[in-house]
């Protein structure tokens, strides 16, 4: 391995030999809250407080030639624990009843909420994970229920609070408490203590517990969960939007910002010399991987490191020296032959699992820690105006899609994803976009068995020039998730496109802003991708300013229904192409609406023929162009819950999908979807 020689304002620990390190960036001994009141106009809503910049701490280093994405002054570990125990490791599931009460006043920092002597016997009782949206409003996935009523609408802070047994055996471990999800804002306390804030209702995290945790003991842990308001009045004829800069989305939008542990969670157990993450890259023949290497304890260690290629590639395990210092993290570099790997792609989702195995001494030692990744040999490049997967040009065949059902929410269960994502495959889609944030890992993990190429989104969506300006050169909050996404998705081979925002506002004098906040994000996702993944975003317009910084030019169009003509999308499209004639195009959004059951002649708004006609007349002028038309996405799988009253909502569903909301009914526009072919095919 190279050694760092590049000197910087943190201490950089030589290597040796093995693995350039560098140590653990500091964190707070005690992570203090937010800084700053919560506060909010006279009996209006309860604003979060925001310290200077994003909470957690999120950022690059450069580890070795490798960038590594650090969180609470440890590396950010994978998130696997949800369904992979590995073997050297220890798991405790959160997954569970908790207490739970609203805090609709913000009295419970001040009374103690989060102390382990606080008596909550008289609380609630909440599932996690579950949205809380769920936990008392009838009618939720009903189209005539009153609007406005239940716990859908009860905003500002809830606590959340459980108890655990620690093993006594935890002594020599480094322990961190993971969280897939929480929305949209958590701090998480352990007996009172508090270990930090994370702010971004659906991207994980993982806080370290050390300094905290008491082996052998009772302990508690306390969380309390923030939601905005999204209106000063659910149920006023003028809602008034309930805004905070900070925070992404930073007014209403047109999904539902469910509340709560939304996702699951657990502690996890790990030596003090760990595999926090592994990084890898297949193609041509070889496997190129980067396990990092974190090495909590007082002394170094100095061992090897396994990287097997896993079954059915060719290839045999390799074996290097791991040398890591003391209170730092290094990387491994390890490049693999795999000369049998079967390529992957949607005609063949051929995946394989690689294997990380640190060992002690400079012999075959004991076994120290495990973690494996599943990967898939595929190459994505960008050429002449086309998107290509092995050298074969592609057409995305797409669909955009919320992570909700009627019944639970964003708290999907298993079953549900496998319902949801299975009407995907029967109307041919081969292509998703997870529009407009990260989904539950769950869903890269079925896109890659499945073979579904994915567009990752995050919660940039709606931002005026004023929160661009804010989040690139102040907050950072937008940066810290195109970073996380990057970082969490990287090895799923399914993933072929990060998104970098939605819809956000471009105005003449902004346009240095808005081109500079890309900018930034661009080279967040550059920075930590091994694989070089194209980029792009859901562009409002077809004449945006920064298209030259997009890999793959992404705008969303709705000729035909907010203005202009069907017929309009053609001419856009060859005018766009003259403009950036090597660049392919994505249609990142594109439908209409209609009331299931309501029908009537094609040229009537809402009518289920209308809606239909509307998809087949813009798909004729896209899959007419597939020499420079990448693919299309249409607007939307399924009916969606929003608080935002638009877009024909009744009690805040949004009739735009191929089947309905709660009974998943499908409706003309599905069978006329699922009928168009794909021009690759023919």
């Amino acid at each position: 391995m190279t050694e760092t020689t590049h000197p910087s304002r943190r201490t950089v620990v030589t290597a040796l030999g093995a693995a350039a390190v560098v140590a653990l960036p500091a964190w707070p001994e005690t992570a203090r809250a937010a800084d700053g009141a919560s506060g909010a106009a006279a009996n209006g809503p309860v604003l979060d407080t925001h310290p200077a910049t994003e909470p957690s701490g999120t950022h690059v280093r450069e580890v070795g030639g490798t960038h590594v994405v650090f969180q609470y002054g440890t590396v950010l570990p994978a998130f696997d624990g949800w369904r992979t125990h590995e073997r050297t490791r220890d798991y405790l599931s959160l997954d569970k009843r908790w207490r739970f009460r609203f805090d609709p006043e913000d009295r419970g920092l001040d009374e103690g909420w989060q102390s382990p002597r606080h008596d909550d016997r008289s609380w609630g009782r909440i599932d996690v994970p579950a949205a809380w949206d769920l936990l008392d409003t009838p009618g939720f996935g009903s189209e005539t229920a009153p609007f406005g009523r239940g716990t859908a609408f009860d905003d500002g802070y809830a606590w959340y609070r459980t108890t655990v047994d620690v093993p006594a055996s935890w002594r020599a471990r480094h322990v961190r408490i993971a969280f897939l999800a929480a929305g949209y804002s958590a701090e998480v306390w352990l007996d009172g203590k508090h270990l930090g804030k994370h702010e971004g209702a659906n991207s994980p995290f993982a806080l370290p517990v050390a300094g905290a945790l008491r082996p052998g003991t009772r302990q508690t842990i306390a969380v309390r969960v923030f939601r905005r308001a999204s209106y000063t009045d659910y149920t006023s004829t003028t809602p008034q939007p309930v805004t905070d800069d900070h925070e992404l989305p930073y007014k209403p939008v047109d999904y539902w910002p469910y509340a709560g542990l939304t996702r699951s969670a657990w502690i996890e157990a790990v030596p003090q010399v760990t595999v926090a993450k592994l990084l890898v890259s297949a193609a041509n023949g070889r496997l190129e991987a980067h396990a990092v290497v974190e090495n909590h304890g007082p002394t170094g260690f100095d061992g090897r490191l396994t990287l097997d290629p896993g079954r059915g590639s060719g290839g045999r395990p390799v074996v290097v020296a791991a040398r890591i210092a003391a209170r730092s993290a290094g990387v491994v570099r390890v490049s693999v032959p795999i000369p049998h790997a079967p390529l992957w792609s949607p005609a063949s989702p051929h995946t394989l699992t690689a294997r990380a195995t640190l060992t002690a001494g400079r012999t075959p030692g004991p076994q120290v820690d495990t973690l494996s990744t599943v990967y898939g040999v595929r190459e994505l490049t960008v050429a002449d105006a086309q998107l290509r997967l092995n050298g074969e040009p592609l057409f995305l065949k797409g669909l955009n899609w919320h992570e909700e059902t009627a019944a639970h929410g964003r708290a999907m269960t298993p079953a549900e994803y496998d319902r949801e994502l299975g009407q995907v495959t029967a109307v041919g889609a081969n292509f998703i976009r997870n529009c407009v944030y990260n989904r539950h890992p769950f869903v890269y993990d079925w896109a890659d068995e499945h073979g579904v190429l994915v567009m990752d989104d995050i919660d940039t969506m709606w931002l005026n020039t004023a929160q661009e300006k804010l989040q690139t050169e102040r907050y950072g909050l937008a940066r810290a998730l195109a970073l996380t996404m990057a970082w969490n998705q990287h090895n799923h081979p399914s993933v072929i496109l990060w998104g970098l925002q939605n819809e956000s506002e471009i105005d003449a004098d902004g346009a240095p802003v808005y081109r500079a906040w890309l900018a930034d994000l661009k080279a967040a996702v550059k920075t930590v991708d091994l694989t070089a993944r194209p980029v792009t975003w859901a562009s409002n317009t077809s004449n945006d300013p920064a298209f030259d910084l997009a890999d793959v030019v992404g705008f969303n169009e709705y000729f035909g229904y907010f203005y202009g003509k069907d017929a309009d999308l053609g001419p856009t499209l060859d005018a766009v192409h003259a403009k950036y004639p090597d660049k392919p195009i994505l249609i990142t959004e594109n439908g209409t609406w209609a009331i299931a059951g309501t029908h009537g002649p094609s040229t009537t708004q809402g009518t289920e023929e209308w809606q239909a006609a509307s998809f087949t007349a813009h798909w004729a002028q896209v899959s007419a162009r597939s020499e420079f038309v990448a693919g299309f996405t249409y607007w939307v799988l399924k009916d969606y819950k929003e608080r935002a009253g638009y877009n024909q909502a009744y009690n805040g569903i949004s009739v735009m999908g191929l089947v309905t909301f709660a009974d998943e009914r499908p409706k003309l526009v599905h069978d006329a979807f699922r009928k168009a072919v794909n021009p690759r095919d023919k």
